[in-house]
């Protein structure tokens, strides 16, 4: 049984320049930005791709906005298994009228009362919380489901974590006790005990900071490896769910920490690789690349200086201060905004001309979608024919061993257009030229 858990609060922040969309003044913050989640729709997509090849499935979920508003928007039937503590409506009951608002998951419910229940939900985003992403994976592993699909970021994926560390625990610890809510502390030892038996678990990218090896490269990836899990299965392996405390990061301190383990399906290319930081000793390849890239600026042009370790030395080269992990507008060596949102990008574009200027996400290839949202489909748009000017150093690309850059703006258009080879600037005086790919153009 294929399980769904959508977080309808992801990936908020990215668009309003956030880093992050964790805790609710900041969604309250990125809504008053005019972001919005794309989740809903990121979940659907990648339900759509498990459709096409299996129409007839049952998707086990949560109510509403957690998952069952994406399985009905895929033509899929739900079951639902879980309703969020926090006042899920039910509007509508196709096909037994039943009411399902109880706050409880199907483990708190007796073995009769969990027969499949096809409902329609009106649950707002706000109505959800952490604990009920916990609370839901947990719910979907008792009901019997070999792999859940979660939709959102890091955070969403270590709070579904928890949630099956929680039923490992009260397995262990108290048998015969109810799941929903009572996961252990993330991080704890108990968030660290071995998941044999635990269902896989695949994330459709749908959050800002997305470092962990959980997650499918695009949804439609996530969509396509689950079709496959019901044709036979995949390969199965226990990767990190890693996670940085936003606070933090937004004071300059990024420190990722380890919050669990999960079972992942794996396939090359269609799962995400880990992300590899740059090592001190290549320090000196970073600063000429910068170099490389500091010297193509054009006086007038506005340039977008996106996040990572690479684009920072570019900004100290030029004296100006860049904010930790934002798209900073630069123009003749002055910043004239510093971790700008969507809409504020798309402004200054319209003043003159601009490029985008970003690196590689290491180990994973990643040009756009990961981290950088702020760069959305509509900017790449707006730059025009010459969007990007991409730069990192020799060793980075190096150790991508052959696998090629991805662009993932969730816009297939865009996609198709970035496709096929980019240069990349790497070094003060040399660039390689290299493949790039779209995932979300693979079926």
């Amino acid at each position: 049984m294929i399980g769904l858990v959508v977080n309808p609060v992801a990936g908020v922040g990215g668009p309003a320049g956030l880093a992050g969309s964790d805790g609710a003044e900041v969604q309250r913050l990125a809504v008053s930005r005019g972001a919005h989640s794309r989740a809903q729709e990121r979940a659907t997509v990648a339900l759509q791709t498990l459709a096409a090849r299996h129409p007839s499935l049952v998707i086990a979920t949560a109510a509403g906005a957690m998952g069952a508003d994406a399985v009905h928007a895929a033509d899929l039937e739900a079951r639902v298994v879980y309703v969020p503590r926090g006042g899920a409506t039910p509007s509508e009951s196709p096909s037994t009228g039943e009411s399902a608002s109880t706050g409880e998951s199907a483990a708190d419910r007796p073995a009769s009362a969990r027969s499949p229940v096809l409902v329609r939900f009106a649950t707002s985003a706000s109505d959800t919380s952490a604990s009920d992403t916990s609370a839901a994976v947990a719910a979907l592993a008792e009901a019997g489901a070999t792999l859940i699909l979660v939709a959102g970021g890091d955070g969403t994926l270590r709070d579904a974590a928890a949630g099956l560390a929680g039923l490992a625990y009260i397995t262990q610890e108290n048998p015969g006790r109810s799941v929903a809510g009572d996961a252990p502390q993330t991080g704890s030892p108990a968030g660290l005990l071995s998941c044999e038996q635990q269902p896989a678990v695949l994330g459709i990218p749908s959050g800002v900071k997305m470092y962990s090896p959980v997650f499918a490269v695009s949804p439609r990836a996530a969509g396509s490896l689950a079709a496959d899990w019901v044709d036979g299965g995949l390969p199965v392996s226990e990767r990190e769910v890693l996670d940085i405390d936003e606070a933090a990061m937004r004071r300059a301190r990024v420190e990722p920490q380890l919050f669990g383990m999960l079972r992942v399906p794996f396939r090359m290319g269609r799962t995400q690789a880990r992300k590899a930081a740059t090592p001190a000793s290549e320090a000196a390849a970073v600063a000429a690349a910068a170099r490389g890239a500091v010297a193509r600026m054009q006086p007038g042009v506005r340039y977008l200086l996106g996040p990572g370790g690479t684009t920072a030395e570019i900004a100290r080269q030029l004296g100006i201060e860049k904010s930790p992990l934002g798209v900073d507008v630069i123009r003749d060596g002055r910043r004239l905004l510093s971790a700008a949102s969507e809409e504020q990008l798309l402004a200054e574009i319209a003043k003159g001309p601009a490029q985008a200027v970003i690196t590689v996400i290491g180990g994973q290839g990643f040009l756009l979608g990961r981290g950088n949202q702020q760069l959305s489909a509509a900017v790449i748009r707006a730059l025009g024919d010459d969007p990007l000017l991409v730069v990192a150093p020799e060793q980075k690309v190096i150790d991508l061993h052959g696998r090629p850059l991805i662009v993932e703006t969730g816009d297939p258009a865009v996609d198709a257009r970035l496709a096929g080879h980019i240069r990349i600037i790497t070094g003060a005086s040399t660039t390689s030229l290299y493949a790039v790919a779209a995932p979300e153009l693979v079926p």
